[in-house]
């Protein structure tokens, strides 16, 4: 099993025929899959220990999927890293009364939670950790990890749906799923419930942000804008907004200090993006790169005669905090725009969808500039520097556009406050 592996994929898992004796196909880092004359299709990893060959089962497929095959070997893997056998570790957490506490759902939970929380951002982090403490903990964090079933923990699961929040039933069982795949590679548990689950609870409708994808409706709406007479720094925070297409929070939370000026950019550090994780090699001055038209540049300028003393580029009125989402969302509702027609989210459709339809840009700067992590062939890797150029031309492209789309808006909003 040396040499470049290919990974599995689930088609060929699928279509994969028993035989006569055992097959066996690699994975990669001697993780693979056996398939049994009886077609029963097994995770095994083969590693070495104390000179010796040996097996470890890591669940049973489609139980087991190979993301969570190859999540269970990478753990295995550190344990041998660590000079542990994870085989052993297993024989020993079988061989235990299982009352010790430290094989309980919740000591298992905790442990994952803390040797991982530096993979993600702080945010994310006390997210997962508040989801796990009020869904799972009061019904099944005292239970041994191994003894709990999978209508266990579909009772829990049914105690969110009933409150009608879908969406965070899926994000618990996610959860679950990764808290089990780690008690499986650390020898605390054998299989894991949650992979039973699969289809069980309701997938939640997505409620896509209202937007406006209209070029003569958008011309109105930069007008409207342009002659909002509420807050001065309001009319400024929606105008650059719809320039940089970023996530609100991103936006309101703007530091002068990430602005420059000479070079025509806002670097925004990674820790304050969605979804971005830390990363132990990266420089403490990661950035994500936003490139600023001439335009955008007017609008800081502007802004900064009356906030640039402060902390924040869009303070709110105290000054001390950032500029609130509904204060953004009571502006366009003041312009005349309902919650039907636009959200402040909506900016980010609103610029992807015409960037690539209007002005012709390819998908991956656009993507890059939204600030999405896109794939390569080294996975989910964040390139910041990535389509620089490419993208100083669209930002630039997009901010000429948009004033193009204002010369010809004589039009005001129906219900605009005037």
């Amino acid at each position: 099993m040396g040499g470049s592996i290919n990974k599995l994929t689930d088609l060929a898992i699928k279509n994969a025929k028993p035989g006569k004796s055992p097959r066996r196909f690699a994975d990669g880092g001697g993780l693979f899959l056996e398939i049994r004359p009886n077609g029963a299709k097994y995770w095994r990893l083969a590693y070495r220990f104390d000179k010796k060959q040996k097996l470890l089962a890591l669940g049973v497929y489609p139980q087991v999927s190979a993301p969570e095959a190859r999540e269970g070997a990478r753990i295995a893997r550190e344990h041998l890293a660590a000079g542990r056998d994870p085989g052993l570790l297993r024989k020993s957490a079988r061989e235990g009364n299982g009352n010790s506490g430290e094989d309980t759902f919740q000591a298992v939970a905790l442990e994952w939670l803390e040797r991982f929380k530096n993979e993600w951002t702080e945010s994310h982090h006390k997210g997962i950790s508040g989801r796990i403490k009020r869904e799972l903990f009061p019904w099944i964090g005292a239970r041994p990890v191994n003894e709990i079933t999978a209508p266990e923990l579909l009772a829990c699961l049914r105690r969110i749906e009933a409150r009608g929040h879908l969406e965070n039933a899926h994000r618990t069982l996610t959860n679950a799923g990764q808290v089990f795949m780690y008690a499986i590679a650390t020898g605390r548990a054998e299989r894991n419930p949650a992979a039973d689950l699969r289809g069980a609870i309701p997938r939640p409708r997505v409620k896509h942000m209202a937007t406006i994808l209209d070029p003569k409706q958008v011309g109105i709406l930069m007008t409207a804008i342009d002659e909002y007479s509420g807050s001065p720094i309001t009319r400024c925070a929606l105008q650059f907004t719809a320039h940089v297409f970023l996530r609100s929070k991103e936006i309101r939370f703007a530091e002068w200090f990430e602005i420059d000026f000479d070079r025509q950019e806002w670097r925004i550090p990674l820790a304050k993006m969605k979804g971005k994780k830390r990363d132990k090699e990266a420089s403490p001055n990661a950035y994500h790169i936003v490139p600023l038209a001439t335009q955008t540049i007017a609008i800081l300028r502007e802004v900064q005669a009356l906030t640039g003393e402060g902390k924040y580029v869009f303070p709110g009125l105290r000054g001390s905090k950032p500029i609130s989402d509904a204060t953004m969302t009571n502006a366009l509702r003041r312009m005349g725009y309902d919650k039907e027609d636009l959200h402040v989210h909506g900016f980010r459709a609103m610029a992807r969808t015409l960037i690539r339809q209007e002005l012709g840009f390819d998908e991956e700067p656009i993507e890059r500039q939204l600030g999405h992590a896109v794939k390569g062939p080294l996975g989910a890797a964040y390139n910041r520097a990535d389509f620089i150029q490419e993208r100083k031309k669209m930002m630039q492209a997009w901010a000429d556009y948009l004033d193009g789309l204002k010369a010809g808006a004589k039009i005001v909003p129906i219900g605009a406050v005037v």
